[in-house]
């Protein structure tokens, strides 16, 4: 429930200015999250927001720097990933059997930008970008994840 309602806050944050908990809190709530004040001010430290000076000066929430990739998608990749290619602008992902479903939705929680979309079988999945450039970008982020 945390992983979704911080997904949250990202998405709502860059949805709207949101200056104050309360308005985040009241946002949540409205999304079907029940949430207090107290574990607002929690999310926004466990997610290192800030408040930034928007264009009409008044100041809102914002995240400096993303969220580090956690350790649930990570855990996925390793467990089950056994090889990863790109050609033209798909790439391709090998994993072990019964698992590709599990990584295409830990790719599509983690939602990069250069993946348009995923489709998945037993043990392969393919992904969509809109140039060879970020298939390419897609397949070496994967790498660095399983060099961590």
């Amino acid at each position: 429930m945390k992983v979704a309602r911080h997904e949250k806050i990202i998405e709502l944050i860059h949805q709207y200015e949101i200056d104050t908990q309360e308005e985040l809190a009241s946002k949540l709530n409205e999304a079907g999250f029940k949430v207090t004040q107290a574990t607002v001010s929690r999310d926004i430290r466990a997610l290192k927001m800030t408040k930034v000076a928007g264009k009409d000066g008044k100041s809102h929430y914002a995240i400096l720097e993303e969220p580090s990739l956690g350790d649930k998608y990570t855990r996925v990749f390793h467990d089950a990933l056994t090889s990863i290619d790109a050609g033209q602008n798909i790439v391709v992902v090998k994993t072990v059997p019964g698992m590709a479903m599990g990584v295409a939705a830990a790719l599509d929680a983690m939602k990069w930008p250069e993946i348009l979309g995923s489709i998945a079988g037993d043990d392969t999945l393919m992904c969509a970008a809109r140039t060879p450039e970020q298939a390419q970008i897609v397949k070496e982020k994967l790498k660095s994840i399983l060099k961590k």
